[in-house]
């Protein structure tokens, strides 16, 4: 069977547990031994593969960019920046739109993270498309244990002064958590593709979307 064809037919059988009410990781764990997926391939099905249920859910909380405007928006720093970070090196390989209505990387980063010549680039991108919706605010959160990120932070709130867009950056121990509550207490707008996050806030806005449309 070719790689593709396989991994087209593992894609259908989990969608077909997951609609018929099998708990995700069970089910992916069976499909991928099924179908001798690789690491590369698991990855890909548990980042992109959701119940028809799910997937309507959290396409209802995706609004347009435009909403933005006079709204504060919470972005979930890594999870924007690593996704536009392919983008800018036109890793389009990495960059799969998933069956929940947003872009996600396939390149996950668990606990590290390093500076590259694509940062900046993206950072200014993020920024920019951010500024050019008029939000009334704009806070990013970093993971505080991930490495880098106080020379992240620097580097963002230097950028979001550069475009004199108002707001702040926020080191965190439990951004999932910290940026879930703040961005609910005040009904504000979450940029992440991070189906946990989706799950537990109101609205959200996948600013890669807009950036890779844009290239």
């Amino acid at each position: 069977m070719q790689t593709k064809d396989k991994l087209q037919d593992a894609t259908h059988d989990l969608r077909f547990l997951l609609d018929h009410g099998y708990k995700k990781k069970g089910a992916l764990t069976f499909v991928a031994n099924r179908y001798l997926l690789d690491k590369r391939q698991r990855n890909f099905l548990a980042r992109s593969v959701f119940s028809k249920a799910k997937s309507e859910e959290r396409k209802r909380k995706i609004i347009k960019i435009a909403e933005i405007k006079n709204k504060h928006l919470f972005v979930d720093g890594y999870n924007v920046l690593i996704s536009v970070e392919s983008i800018c090196a036109n890793d389009r390989e990495s960059i799969v739109l998933c069956d929940d209505g947003v872009l996600r990387d396939l390149n996950a980063v668990f606990g590290k993270y390093k500076f590259s010549n694509m940062t900046k680039n993206a950072l200014n991108q993020i920024i920019s498309i951010i500024k050019d919706h008029d939000p009334s605010n704009v806070t990013f959160f970093f993971d505080r244990q991930v490495s880098f990120s106080a020379k992240l932070a620097n580097l963002t709130q230097e950028i979001m002064s550069e475009y004199k867009l108002e707001g702040d950056v926020n080191l965190s121990k439990i951004v999932d958590f910290e940026l879930t509550k703040a961005a609910n207490d005040i009904e504000g707008i979450v940029a992440t593709s991070d189906s946990v996050m989706i799950d537990k806030v109101r609205k959200i806005v996948d600013i890669p979307f807009y950036i890779l449309n844009d290239r």
